[in-house]
């Protein structure tokens, strides 16, 4: 074990962070999204050295191991912690995501993970918690705040372009549930479509707008046709839900899984304003091309069109930030915001 992992987390604050050049890298999660997020990683050579990978699985851990011979691979967290690595990307069920990311960080490792960061508000604090102890990098991959156009519309929208928000309306309708039988255990997946899919849009709006305080009004959970109470019982594969802001603004959002759509997915949100409003689609039941667009009365212009491989440029960006510092950035501390509202329709 190097001596840089067992300098305790009070003494990180005291002395500035050293990163190698590149950093070295653990992948902790080989599924889809983690092979993904290593392989884009992986790719732009300049920014990582990929050092250490990590799955329970023996044949996906294998078979990274065989694109990627120079890392070290380990079957559990606990492993990679002693690989002298200088960051973790953690890509593994929804359950596991909070007590991995603490391990590390109290380690001194920047964390970046896969949304939703912990399954219950409790938990992302105690992991903005351990960050900020440990005075650690920490990244969530909230990937639709990278789409082409989003970052000017979010600009507009806080230089005031489309006025105050009166209204925001968020849908994600999903064709197709997770086929992963994990995703079916409430303890590793922790909800349903509500925490797969919602999150993402409730952190969407939130961004965009410049984190405006938010409470829940009232939501309808359901499984199968059935009400479900989000805390208990199976987990729900249609929800809907109304959020005010202090603004008085509504948000409504709706999203499910197995949706009677017509087409493999439906994803938006649509901001109105006083001045003006903006919307953001999918392209023809998409699930990766979208538009960004902005109006006024009848004209419309458009911000960005999203064609290209955009789903790992949220990490791509950290690895960069990671590069510059692995210093804990006061931004993770938004990742808040949007699990407090989760909590709160889960609760009710």
């Amino acid at each position: 074990m190097s001596a840089r992992l067992e300098t305790p987390a009070s003494a990180l604050r005291q002395v500035a962070p050293l990163i190698a050049s590149p950093p070295r890298v653990a992948f902790v999660g080989l599924g889809w999204i983690g092979r993904k997020r290593l392989d884009a990683a992986a790719a732009e050579s300049d920014l990582i050295e990929v050092a250490a990978l990590v799955d329970s699985d023996v044949g996906r851990l294998q078979a990274a191991a065989r694109e990627y011979p120079e890392a070290a691979p380990c079957s559990t967290i606990e492993d990679v912690l002693d690989e002298g690595v200088d960051a973790v990307v953690i890509a593994t069920p929804n359950g596991l995501h909070a007590r991995q990311a603490i391990a590390c960080l109290e380690r001194g490792l920047p964390v970046f993970c896969q949304k939703p960061l912990a399954t219950t508000l409790a938990d992302v604090q105690r992991v903005i918690a351990a960050a900020r102890a440990a005075d650690r990098l920490l990244g969530i991959d909230f990937c639709y705040r990278h789409i082409s156009g989003m970052s000017e519309l979010r600009r507009r929208v806080l230089s005031g372009a489309i006025g105050d928000i009166v209204a925001v309306d968020l849908c994600f309708h999903n064709a197709y549930g997770p086929d992963k039988s994990w995703c079916q255990d409430r303890l590793l997946a922790g909800g349903g479509c509500l925490l797969d899919l919602g999150v993402h849009l409730l952190d969407l709006s939130l961004w965009v707008q410049g984190m405006p305080p938010t409470e829940r009004v009232r939501s309808r959970l359901f499984a199968q046709g059935e009400p479900v109470q989000g805390a208990s019982g199976p987990l729900e594969d249609l929800a809907y839900a109304e959020f005010i802001q202090a603004n008085g603004a509504i948000v409504r959002l709706a999203c499910s899984w197995h949706a009677q759509i017509g087409q493999p997915a439906q994803i938006c949100m649509s901001l109105s304003g006083t001045r003006g409003g903006a919307s953001w689609t999918n392209v023809d039941g998409s699930f990766y091309d979208f538009d960004t667009q902005m109006f006024v009365g009848t004209n419309r212009e458009l911000l960005g069109a999203s064609r290209d491989d955009w789903g790992s440029r949220a990490l791509c960006v950290w690895l960069a930030q990671l590069r510059e510092s692995n210093r804990f950035d006061a931004e993770a501390e938004h990742i808040v915001r949007s699990a407090a509202l989760i909590d709160e329709v889960y609760a009710a």
